[in-house]
C-alpha cells in the first residue's frame, strides 16, 4: 500500500495563528515587579492544573451531584455523542476503499429460446435447457493517486473534529449548569437578606404604629414605613420569577421535566476558587473548539488532494472465476470452469471546468477554515482576558462595597436612634434603610458575578480538556 505522502495534493501542516503572548494582561504582575526583569510565567504544580471535574473545585456536592447527571440524562450531549460515532464510522467506511471488493453467489436458471429465431439449425430440439452457475468476481480500484487515502484522512481529521465538537459541547453544558447553579444561590441568598429586612421593617413599622399612638410620630411616618414594608416584600415576591426560570433551565440540562425538579434554597456562600489561567500558549491544547477548529482545517486540506486526484484516471483491476453448467452432475467437473482477468483505465477528456472548479472550491473551503481557526484563537484570547479582568474589577468592586455596606449599617444605625429620640423624623431613618438594602443586594450581587465569572474563565479556559483526550493522541 502506498504511504500517504505519495498521494496527489499538499500535505497538511497545521496552519500559523497569532504569536501567543508570554502571559494573560489581566493575570500577569506589573513588569516592575519582576526580579531581574525576567518573563513572567506562573509556576504552577501539575496537582494545580484544572481536571476534568473542574466543578469540584467549588466544594459543593449539590453541584456535583448535579454535574454528574450530565453525561447520563442531557439529550444535547447524547446527540453529539452520537454525531461523533457517525463520524468514526465514516473513517470505517472510506480506509473500506482501500482494499478489494468481493463478491461470489449462485444462479440457477432455466431458458426456453425460439425456435423460430436466426441461424436456427433444423431437427434440434434443444430448446429449453438450465444454466447452473457458481462464480465469485474480484475488482480493486488501486489507489494510485491517493484519493482514498486522502479521503480517509478528511474523514479522519473530521472525526477528530466531531469529538472536540463533543467535549465542546459538554464543556459549555456543565459550565451553564454551573452558572445556573450558582446564580440561583445567589438569589437565594437575595431572598434570605430580604427576608431579613422585612423582618426588621415589620418592627420598624411597628415602632412608627406606637409612636403614632403616642402622640410622638406623625401619620407621614406610619405611611413611610408601611410603604418600606411592603416595597420590600414585593422585592422578595419577584425574585421567585428569576428562581423559577433557574431551576427550570438546570431540570432541562440534567434531563428532567421542570414540573419534577426543585431545589431548595440555599444562600451563596462560596468562595471563588483560584483557577490556574497558566500561560497562553497552553491555550491552544486546552479549548476543544480550538482543536475542533483545526482539525477542519486539516480535514479541508485533504479534500484538495481529493479534488486534485480526480484529474487522472480511475484505474480497475478485475477477476472473475466459478463453475458453469447445463446440469448438475457436471456443475462441479473441470471443464465446467470458468475465469477471466481484466483491467480498465478511464480518463475523463472533457467536463466543462467540473474539476477545475471542485478544486478552486477546496482550496477556497481550506482558506475558510483557516480563518476559522484563527479567530477561534483570537476570541479565546478575548474571552480569557474578559473573565479576567472581571475577576479583578469585581475583586476590587467587592471590597469597596464590603466598606459600603459597613457604613450603611453604622448611618441606620444612628438614624434609628435618633429617630427614638426624637431628634428627627422617620424620613432619615428610610433613606438610611434603603442605602443599607441598596447596598447589601449589591454585595450579593458582586458574590454571585465573581463566581460566574469564574466558571466562564473555566470555560474559556477549555475547563480540565486538553489535546491529548483527542483520539490519534
Amino acid at each position: 500500500m502506498l504511504e500517504a505522502g505519495c498521494a496527489v495534493g499538499p500535505d497538511y501542516r497545521r496552519p500559523t495563528t497569532v504569536a501567543a503572548p508570554a502571559a494573560f494582561k489581566e493575570g500577569a504582575p506589573p513588569a516592575a515587579a519582576l526580579p531581574g526583569g525576567g518573563e513572567w510565567k506562573p509556576a504552577q504544580p501539575s496537582d494545580g492544573a484544572l481536571r476534568g471535574k473542574w466543578w469540584e473545585l467549588y466544594g459543593d456536592p449539590r453541584l456535583d451531584a448535579l454535574e454528574e447527571k450530565v453525561a447520563i440524562s442531557n439529550q444535547t450531549l447524547k446527540a453529539a455523542a452520537a454525531q461523533y460515532l457517525a463520524a468514526t464510522a465514516q473513517v470505517r467506511v472510506a480506509r473500506a476503499s482501500l482494499y478489494p471488493r468481493l463478491s461470489a453467489g449462485p444462479s440457477v436458471t432455466h431458458t426456453r429460446e425460439s425456435e423460430n429465431q436466426p441461424n436456427t439449425v433444423r431437427g434440434v430440439t434443444h430448446f429449453d435447457f438450465n444454466t447452473f452457475v457458481l462464480e465469485g468476481q474480484v475488482t480493486w480500484e488501486p489507489d494510485l493517486w491517493g484519493q482514498v487515502r486522502r479521503t480517509v484522512e478528511q474523514a479522519r481529521a473530521s472525526a477528530e473534529a466531531s469529538a472536540a465538537d463533543l467535549a465542546n459541547v459538554e464543556l459549555s453544558i456543565r459550565a451553564e449548569l454551573a452558572m445556573d447553579y450558582l446564580e440561583l444561590r445567589g438569589l437565594d441568598t437575595q431572598q434570605a437578606l430580604l427576608a431579613n429586612t422585612v423582618a426588621s421593617d415589620a418592627d420598624y413599622l411597628q415602632l412608627t404604629q406606637v409612636r403614632f399612638r403616642g402622640g410622638v410620630g406623625t401619620e407621614v411616618d406610619v405611611a413611610q414605613a408601611e410603604t418600606q414594608y411592603q416595597s420590600v416584600k414585593a422585592q422578595a415576591t419577584d425574585l421567585g420569577v428569576t428562581r423559577a426560570h433557574y431551576e427550570h433551565a438546570i431540570a432541562t440540562l440534567i434531563g428532567v421535566p421542570a414540573s419534577t425538579f426543585s431545589l431548595p434554597p440555599i444562600p451563596l456562600d462560596l468562595v471563588p476558587p483560584a483557577v490556574p489561567a497558566g500561560v497562553p500558549a497552553r491555550l491552544l491544547e486546552r479549548r476543544p473548539d480550538i482543536a475542533g477548529a483545526e482539525r477542519r482545517v486539516a480535514a479541508a486540506n485533504a479534500g484538495i488532494g481529493i479534488a486534485i486526484a480526480g484529474y487522472y484516471p480511475d484505474i480497475t483491476l478485475g477477476a472473475t472465476g466459478g463453475w458453469e453448467s447445463g446440469a448438475l452432475a457436471t456443475w462441479f467437473e473441470v471443464p465446467s470452469l470458468l475465469w477471466s482477468l481484466g483491467a480498465s483505465a478511464l480518463e475523463t477528456i472533457f467536463d466543462a471546468g467540473r474539476r477545475h472548479a471542485l478544486t478552486d472550491q477546496a482550496r477556497d473551503t481550506y482558506e475558510a477554515e483557516v480563518a476559522d481557526y484563527r479567530q477561534s484563537v483570537l476570541g479565546a484570547f478575548q474571552e480569557v482576558e474578559d473573565n479576567l479582568a472581571a475577576l479583578r474589577i469585581l475583586g476590587e468592586e467587592a471590597v469597596t462595597e464590603r466598606a459600603a455596606v459597613d457604613a450603611a449599617h453604622r448611618s441606620l444605625s444612628i438614624s434609628t436612634k435618633r429617630y427614638r429620640g426624637g431628634v428627627t423624623t422617620y424620613l432619615e431613618v428610610l433613606t438610611a434603610q434603603t442605602a443599607q438594602l441598596a447596598n447589601e443586594r449589591t454585595q450579593a450581587d458582586i458574590t454571585t458575578r465573581q463566581c460566574v465569572a469564574s466558571v466562564a474563565l473555566i470555560k474559556a479556559l477549555g475547563g480540565g480538556w486538553d489535546t491529548t483526550q483527542a483520539p490519534g493522541h
